[in-house]
């Protein structure tokens, strides 16, 4: 995105008892016991559920939709006709004028639960920052918010992605984030409803800098949605270590293939490696963000990709 899914994640470990260094987080994790990582292949086998399944983030469809070739109520349906993905990733500003319209949103919810589609979660962008430099402006910024967390509920969505976003160095910064995230995971919480932070630019792609934030906050609805590609500067293998002992959900972006059907940025094994080696267990979002391919032929490539790596897993 923009670049930019509770849900089974039962064996997470609470926010507030997190491995405190990397040496630590890797015997936490047990990567050493990469022979026993549960089922990851995208089908279910056998009657058991898989570890890791495909959603789909609709931003990945963010030029269709803004031409106008698909509406937000039918991209559901289209997500699971198109593309065989049955749980699908929300971007706010899609429905922007409906986080209130009821009627709006049963019609989703129908449309949604006549298909079998999970809706998963709703990305929330442009409700102001959670790190703004004043209390009112935070509070402004969370009672924005609150909106997306009943829409979400409505929908049966487990989260509400939010940005780590606001002005100031280092340490101000995460401070205040540190509060706006806060009260908004209090709200949240009431509702059965996680606040998930994804690294989108700023210090928020500093994967150090988000951890100490979310330890801090220590909330166990307050996670991560840590994005493959959206570290920037910082090394985002280093990232997604960084972030994965908080995840509540797992962005899969994509850009650009080679040959092979690799993602030439990003190596995708090397990186579920890192998740496998954790205790996330949920959904991987497929979000195609790349112009060579359309989107529809780079939602299919990123999907086929992870299939792969899944069964490599």
């Amino acid at each position: 995105m923009h670049a930019n899914v509770l849900a089974r994640n039962e064996e997470k470990p609470k926010l507030n008892s997190m491995p405190t260094s990397r040496r630590q987080f890797l015997k936490t994790t047990g990567i050493a016991l990469a022979g026993s990582y549960l089922p990851a292949c995208a089908e279910k086998t056998g009657g058991k559920k898989p570890r890791f399944e495909i959603s789909l983030a609709q931003w990945s469809l963010h030029r269709t939709l803004k031409a106008g070739k698909l509406s937000n109520l039918d991209f559901p349906k289209y997500s699971k006709d198109k593309f065989g993905i049955d749980a699908v990733e929300y971007v706010n500003s899609f429905m922007k004028k409906h986080a209130k319209d009821m009627a709006y949103l049963k019609d989703l919810k129908s449309r949604t639960d006549g298909e079998g589609i999970k809706n998963v979660l709703i990305m929330c962008d442009g409700e102001g920052q959670l790190g703004a430099n004043t209390k009112e402006g935070r509070s402004k910024t969370v009672d924005n918010h609150k909106k997306w967390v009943d829409a979400a509920k409505f929908l049966g969505c487990h989260s509400i992605r939010v940005n780590a976003g606001g002005p100031g160095g280092r340490e101000e910064l995460a401070k205040r984030v540190v509060d706006g995230l806060t009260q908004l995971s209090t709200f949240s919480k009431g509702h059965g409803i996680n606040v998930i932070v994804e690294n989108h630019g700023g210090l928020s792609s500093d994967g150090a800098w988000l951890a100490g934030v979310l330890k801090t906050v220590a909330m166990d609805n307050c996670g991560s949605l840590p994005d493959f590609g959206n570290f920037h500067k910082y090394d985002r293998y280093q990232g997604m270590k960084d972030l994965i002992p908080f995840a509540k959900g797992v962005s899969a972006k994509s850009g650009t293939f080679d040959a092979e059907g690799n993602e030439v940025n990003t190596d995708f094994v090397k990186m579920m490696k890192i998740v496998a080696a954790s205790q996330y267990r949920g959904y991987v979002g497929v979000e195609y963000s790349g112009a060579k391919l359309s989107e529809d032929d780079g939602i299919i490539a990123t999907k086929k990709l992870l299939e792969k790596v899944f069964k490599q897993l």
